[in-house]
């Protein structure tokens, strides 16, 4: 199913010359209502899942592929370990060994009765199936007195920008050795997995695919988390590949020579050197054969060798629930001076969650940096202007947004600030923002290429700004969705992407007074890509939700 032309369509559903939606007779979505474009191309996506040309597979966004997280048994409350609310005393070591004596003793869920903690320094969340569990969002809360810059250690660039401005939580999910790693090399270099051996080599398979031919399963069994990584080539064959290989990728310049994380004005990136994705182990179905737990999102081929490893060391079933993370309110600084008066980080981690969480007064709201398969539900940002509210960077895959806001900023952004709103960047894929409201921001691409992610089922006054550094490459991949968006700006920045996102779509935009993205192009040339019903709601208005049903 080739696509000759960049499909634009009005109001009024159509089947477009390009045939991106069969003629026969497709099946209705079930609970979708009347009949219309979105209908059709849900029905077309689920004929072949994990292989349409333009629409996302995300069916298996979110913790352990979509399943409702469950917290273990109460193991005790952070009271038992000295913390008190309304006390003038720093509540962090208490709260700290509550968390490392529950990660100790096997895991399990560590309470946080009402009232109001203070706390001078991050809790960390370094051991697997361990639980913080408050009374409530609006009954428990964290009070954090200091940012990171200040309670955990300085983190400027030689440019004098400060990481903290994109990453970091003053509740942080993230391994001891992970976290180890990156205080010996300063925070300088690459802030991924920190991956094992090679379990196998990969043969060659086609994306949508599930079973894959492996040089030996001997080092691999059923259940295991593993990563798949393959090369890119010095001709950009993978990125071109990701970004739906549209005619104007042969001509763009990619920056493929800086192997490894860069600093300064080049950007925060991975720099394509290998492209990494955490993949469950299905089956083992003999001696050189398995099968996944969801479809191949690209093409395995000779030129690019590809492999499993392990995934190496990371934190697992950890979450935070019921309660808010508020920072003490202080001028938001300059953009990328942030100092990290952040909220919830994940990092290096997978099948993750947080739960009726909020953030106030934040520089970094919500981060996944290098995650797979965490879910966020019923969250929230508030408080003062934000830098991001949430952030997916550094090859970040599979995550769910589901049920958020973002607030209106009760201290307006000073000069010389952004606010991104939900970030996408760094080959992250797979991600999904649902059933969300957002009085501040817009749907961010901090470039280095996001590639088959959703936006769908939000309402926006889309009032931010794209970010990233030119030098890390395009804004889009292939197959972006933005699906069910009801603007009421009227401001189509960054939302409709028919003029610059490749192999991508825009379903149901509503509140549109304009056309064009406003983002620079980076592909010349046929786009290949498609908008449907606009100005009109989908009968199909949440992409996740149709794709599980199916």
């Amino acid at each position: 199913m080739m696509l000759s032309r960049r499909v634009l369509l009005g109001s009024a559903a159509a089947i477009p010359a390009s045939g991106l939606i069969s003629a026969a007779p497709a099946r209705a979505d079930r609970g979708a209502g009347p009949r219309d474009a979105s209908t059709d191309l849900i029905a077309e996506w689920a004929e072949a899942p994990g292989a349409h040309p333009l629409i996302p597979d995300i069916s298996h966004a979110g913790y352990r592929g979509g399943e409702r997280p469950r917290a273990p048994r109460t193991i005790a409350r952070v009271t038992d370990f000295g913390a008190r609310p309304g006390n003038a005393a720093d509540a962090a070591p208490a709260f700290n060994a509550a968390v490392q004596y529950a990660g100790t003793h096997g895991g399990g869920t560590i309470l946080v009765p009402p009232g109001v903690y203070r706390l001078d320094s991050p809790i960390w969340m370094h051991w697997s199936n361990v639980v913080l569990k408050g009374s409530g969002r609006d009954r428990t809360i964290l009070h954090f007195t200091r940012p990171l810059e200040q309670s955990y250690r300085p983190n400027l660039q030689p440019s004098l920008q400060s990481r903290w401005s994109w990453t970091g939580g003053q509740i942080w999910v993230i391994a001891p050795e992970r976290k180890a790693k990156s205080e010996a090399e300063d925070f300088a270099a690459s802030e991924g997995w920190l991956l094992g051996d090679t379990l196998a080599e990969v043969g060659a398979a086609s994306r949508g695919q599930r079973t894959l031919l492996v040089s030996d399963t001997r080092s691999l069994q059923a259940g295991d988390l593993v990563v798949l990584e393959t090369d890119n080539p010095a001709d950009a064959g993978v990125l071109k590949h990701l970004a739906g290989d549209v005619p104007g990728t042969a001509t763009y310049d990619w920056p493929v020579k800086a192997p490894q994380l860069t600093t300064g004005s080049s950007g925060q990136y991975i720099q394509y050197a290998t492209l990494q994705w955490p993949v469950r182990i299905e089956a083992v179905l003999g001696e050189r054969l398995i099968r996944l737990a969801q479809p191949l999102r690209y093409d395995l081929r000779p030129s690019w060798p590809s492999r499993l490893r392990e995934i190496g060391p990371t934190v697992h079933d950890v979450g935070v629930e019921s309660l808010t993370i508020r920072n003490e309110l202080k001028p938001m600084t300059i953009h990328n001076r942030h100092p990290g008066a952040n909220g919830l980080c994940f990092q290096a981690v997978h099948d993750c969650w947080a739960d009726d969480v909020r953030v106030e007064n934040c520089d970094l709201g919500f981060g996944f940096t290098t995650t797979k398969a965490v879910t966020l539900t019923g969250v929230v940002v508030g408080g003062r202007s934000a830098h991001h509210s949430f952030a997916c960077r550094m090859q970040s895959h599979d995550n769910l947004v589901d049920g958020f806001e973002i607030e209106a900023f009760t201290v307006p952004l000073p000069a010389g600030a952004l606010h991104h709103g939900l970030n996408l960047e760094g080959l992250s894929a797979g991600n999904v923002w649902r059933r969300g409201r957002m009085a501040e921001g817009t749907f961010d691409t901090h470039r280095a290429m996001p590639f088959e992610n959703a936006r769908t089922d939000i309402t926006l006054v889309n009032n931010g700004r794209v970010g990233g550094s030119a030098a890390s490459g395009p804004l889009f991949g292939a197959r972006i969705a933005h699906w069910n968006v009801r603007i009421t700006s009227g401001n189509p920045y960054a939302i409709q992407l028919a003029d610059v996102a490749p192999r991508s779509l825009t379903v149901g935009l509503q509140g549109l007074t304009s056309d064009p993205s406003g983002l620079p192009r980076d592909f010349q040339g046929d786009l290949e890509n498609g908008t449907f019903l606009l100005g009109r709601r989908p009968a199909v208005p949440d992409l996740y939700a149709a794709q599980r049903r199916r």
